[in-house]
This record gives C-alpha cells, sequence and structure tokens, in this order.
C-alpha cells in the first residue's frame, strides 16, 4: 500500500497525523489518496467512521486531530468550539520581522477581490486575534526572509495568512495572500508559468501547524511536528 501519512499518535479514541503539504483534508475527485480523510479509511478500514476535527489547507502542512469514535467526536468538537486548544504554527515570511506582535484586526469576504474564497481585514468583519514571535532573520539570494511563530487566538479562515499579509509579512510561497492573487488563479487551471513559480519559491506555502494542546479528561495531550525537509532547509541552507 502506498504510504498514506505519518502517524503522530494513536489509541483507541484519537489519531494524530502530520498532514504533509499540497494534501486536501476533503475530497475533491474519486481517488481514494486524493484526501487525507480518505486515506485515514483507508488507514483505520473499511468499517471504521473518522471524524476530522481540525483542518488544514492544502498546501499547510501539520497536525490534524482525527477521532476514532462518535463520542471522542462529540467531546472533541466541543473542546475546539470553546476555543481552549492551544494551536502554535511556524512560517516562513518576507522581510524583516522580529520581537513579538499581536494581530487584533476582524476578517471577513474579500468582496474587491475576482477570488471568491478570498477574505480580508475589514472593520465589520469577525473578531481575529493572532500573536507572532519573530524566531530567525537570514538572506537568501539577496533577499530577507523571516522564521516566525504563530499561537492562534481565534480560528478563522486563511486567518494567519491574512494578518500576516495584512502587516505586510506576506507568506512565501502563498498564492492567494502573497500580493497578486493571479498567481492563485494560474495555479487553479494549472497555468503557472516558470516566471510565476519563481515568484513563489517554493511549491507550497510556508505554514505548518507544529503543535496542538488541549486538557483529554485531566490529561494534558501536547502532540508536535516538525515541518517537512523542503520548509526547514530554505530556513538552514
Amino acid at each position: 500500500m502506498r504510504h498514506l501519512f505519518d502517524v503522530i499518535s494513536e489509541d483507541d479514541e484519537i489519531l494524530v497525523i502530520n498532514k504533509p503539504a499540497g494534501l486536501v483534508c476533503h475530497p475533491t475527485k474519486g481517488d481514494v489518496y486524493s484526501s487525507l480523510i480518505s486515506r485515514a479509511r483507508l488507514y483505520l478500514g473499511t468499517e471504521s467512521e473518522p471524524h476530522m476535527i481540525n483542518r488544514l489547507d492544502r498546501e499547510t502542512s501539520g497536525i490534524v486531530i482525527i477521532a476514532k469514535t462518535g463520542e471522542a467526536n462529540s467531546a472533541l468538537r466541543k473542546l475546539w468550539e470553546s476555543r481552549v486548544v492551544r494551536k502554535e504554527y511556524q512560517a516562513i515570511v518576507h522581510g524583516e520581522l522580529r520581537g513579538v506582535h499581536l494581530i487584533d484586526a476582524p476578517i471577513g469576504p474579500d468582496e474587491k477581490s475576482i477570488v471568491s474564497i478570498k477574505d480580508c481585514v475589514r472593520a465589520d468583519g469577525a473578531a481575529s486575534r493572532t500573536k507572532v514571535f519573530g524566531m530567525k532573520t537570514f538572506v537568501r539570494d539577496g533577499r530577507i526572509f523571516s522564521l516566525v511563530r504563530v499561537v492562534l487566538f481565534t480560528g478563522r479562515k486563511h486567518q494567519i495568512r491574512i494578518h500576516l499579509s495584512h502587516i505586510g509579512h506576506p507568506i512565501v510561497g502563498d498564492k492567494m495572500y502573497g500580493g497578486d492573487e493571479n498567481l492563485y488563479l494560474a495555479f487553479v487551471r494549472g497555468e503557472l508559468t516558470s516566471e510565476q513559480n519563481a515568484r513563489l519559491i517554493t511549491e507550497n506555502q510556508c505554514l505548518h501547524g507544529g503543535l496542538v494542546n488541549f486538557d483529554w479528561f485531566g490529561e494534558t495531550r501536547t502532540y508536535a511536528a516538525g515541518p517537512e525537509r523542503w520548509f526547514a532547509e530554505f530556513v538552514q541552507k
């Protein structure tokens, strides 16, 4: 059987996966390997009914929690809805970003965008808070980049990508919020040119969900996973 995913942890109730970049969480076509949830069904067996508790964008790598039972699904969803779950990410952004930044900026639909699913910071949007910690600034090919740690206090769609772009430090490889949404349209059509790929620098956006922490019936659960090799090498080489 093809390699399905990297398992971080598993017990009778919870399966924790380190999702690779480039894999959607839910199926968009018939191939059983095309989505994370369909791979989870293959891994757990045909009689299983896995429930995905959190989701990551197609190009974002990192920790995804799967409930293996209906009871675990109900309990985990209540935890997520109560906002007591700690979620941390790593990102590589354009420019020099040092220190600690609390971004408190509401998010709603971007009505000016030609991309229907795109959101933006807007005064009448839903409350959204993100904390960013500068970890390392480095130079590659004469350009400045920064590795940052990100803590989410809310969980809006595309929140990290929108907030980092909003403060002038878009994520490397972000086709939608990197400054030219035509890159996203070309990507969807499968028409990215070599020049556009060079502008993006990386095939997938440099965003990794590396830590999830919550209390599970009196026991503190912490799941952690490092980013993929291409991400790490971009920072280290």
